[in-house]
């Protein structure tokens, strides 16, 4: 079983104390080789990229005002639905979200399904070098140089998107939540697992950073890994995650020439 496996890694972790690492933020007598990263709203700024998607929308109202308000409910139904089935233990989370979105709207599984693609995958791509987190390439060349592994870990497919932000293959773990290994959506804890199978590192070697407290946090404590939340207006510790207001503030609390 994974958690077996996992468990299996304690001892690689004792090993390899003295290969590189930087300091893990919530103990900082232990240390780091890697760093998984959620996608949407960490890489890139989801404030920004909502407020460019409602203009597109908002433009269906004269380009397709019969299309626009089955549009608006679609992908109102479908991000509920994902909501709704975060920690249900059902096998396929990516048809079953689809499928209560359908139900919802009275629509298809695949009308549902091309709308998805159009507004969710493939429209938002063009704004995401607009729309890069502050701070990114230059945490990506910190950790790099310092041969700390990185990897994404999101809910949604997330090459097309790397490819977009400028991304494509500086990460050596790439992973789904609807990939056919996971079938959880986050906060469920094994997608996060499974990165450690990956790069055959104990959880606790492994730093998650996110935007969402209830799902990356969440996700990260369920794993038994740390946890860096980035985007809140002050710099705590919660509870089992840091709270940091930028990519840029990880960067200083992982250098330790800044302190």
């Amino acid at each position: 079983m994974l958690a077996e496996r996992v468990d299996d890694l304690m001892s690689n972790a004792a090993a390899g104390a003295s290969q590189p690492g930087v300091p893990n933020p919530l103990d900082t007598t232990r240390r780091l080789r890697a760093v998984l990263f959620d996608l949407d709203g960490t890489l890139y700024r989801q404030p920004r990229m909502r407020a460019l998607m409602a203009l597109e929308l908002a433009t269906m109202v004269v380009s397709r005002p019969l299309q626009a308000p089955v549009t608006w409910r679609v992908l109102s139904e479908f991000r509920k639905a994902q909501e709704a089935l975060r920690g249900h233990q059902g096998d396929d989370h990516a048809a079953g979200q689809l499928e209560v979105a359908a139900s919802r709207t009275g629509l298809t599984v695949q009308r549902v399904e091309a709308i998805v693609a159009e507004w969710i995958m493939e429209r938002p791509l063009k704004h995401l070098p607009r729309c890069r987190a502050k701070g990114l390439f230059p945490l990506l060349d910190f950790l790099r140089d310092r041969q700390i592994k990185v990897g994404v870990f999101s809910d949604y497919p997330p090459e097309l998107k790397l490819e977009a932000l400028g991304l494509k293959g500086r990460f050596s773990v790439v992973l789904c939540s609807t990939d056919t290994e996971i079938g959880k959506f986050k906060p469920h804890p094994r997608g996060f697992l499974v990165a450690c199978t990956r790069w055959q590192l104990h959880p606790s070697e492994i730093l998650v950073v996110g935007d969402r407290a209830d799902a990356d946090a969440a996700g990260a404590a369920a794993a038994g890994m740390p946890c860096a939340i980035i985007g809140k207006l002050k710099s705590h510790r919660v509870g089992d995650y840091v709270s940091l207001d930028t990519l840029e503030r990880l960067r200083d609390v992982l250098d330790e020439r800044s302190r």
